[in-house]
């Protein structure tokens, strides 16, 4: 049996944090990307962490911010673990004494073992769909290209929703699942019922046994 743990991400809601905690989500988050249409500032973040009872992990997302940004974050947002999308190095993720997990985007030619060996200190390596731009894409990426052989857990992200999430599970395998636009009723709007389910359909993969 494997039992996948649930992010929801890009929560600017309070209604929204309310929603996926009610679902049954391990952890919700906060993007702090200005160009993203999911970004909150920190006054926002502060309050929405607020709706989050205890045991539910908060997850800030960055990418290639100024690390004075992400101290300033930390320092009013009781964020437990941090998530870096962007060009960020090992040195720079670990700087700032937190978990983390690093994200890649994934494409042909991207050599996924060597790029998790590249993160030692990272708690996971989150792996979406490669886009030009940074964030989340949206979009599936081909999951065979995830090499078994990946020396660190796995959080699986990019275009997941209820209708592909229990065969991502059965094919990959993931620590956790993250999901954004797939329970959203329009970008940085979730949809109680989406997010419903999705935590239904990922906690009835989980049953399955594995191979």
């Amino acid at each position: 049996m494997m039992k996948p743990r649930i992010k929801i991400c890009g929560l600017t809601r309070e209604e929204d944090v309310q929603a996926a905690v009610e679902a049954g989500a391990d952890a919700i988050g906060l993007v702090f990307y200005p160009p993203s249409p999911r970004y909150v500032s920190v006054q926002t973040a502060a309050e929405l962490t607020r709706a989050a009872p205890p045991f539910v992990t908060i997850v800030g997302l960055f990418v290639n911010a100024d690390p004075k940004q992400v101290n300033e974050t930390l320092a009013n947002v009781p964020i437990h673990l941090l998530q870096f999308h962007g060009d960020e190095d090992e040195s720079y993720c670990r700087q700032f004494a937190r978990p983390y997990m690093k994200a890649a985007r994934v494409k042909p030619g991207l050599d996924l073992v060597q790029y998790a060996a590249g993160f030692p200190s990272a708690q996971a390596i989150l792996l979406d769909a490669y886009a030009e731009g940074y964030g989340g894409s949206g979009q599936v990426f081909d999951w065979t290209l995830i090499p078994p052989a990946l020396d660190k857990p796995i959080i699986l992200s990019g275009g997941l929703d209820a209708g592909n999430v229990s065969e991502a599970i059965g094919r990959v395998r993931p620590a956790a699942v993250d999901v954004s636009s797939g329970v959203e009723a329009s970008k940085g709007i979730k949809d109680a019922e989406k997010i419903r389910a999705f935590v239904a359909a990922v906690r009835a993969a989980g049953l399955m046994p594995t191979d």
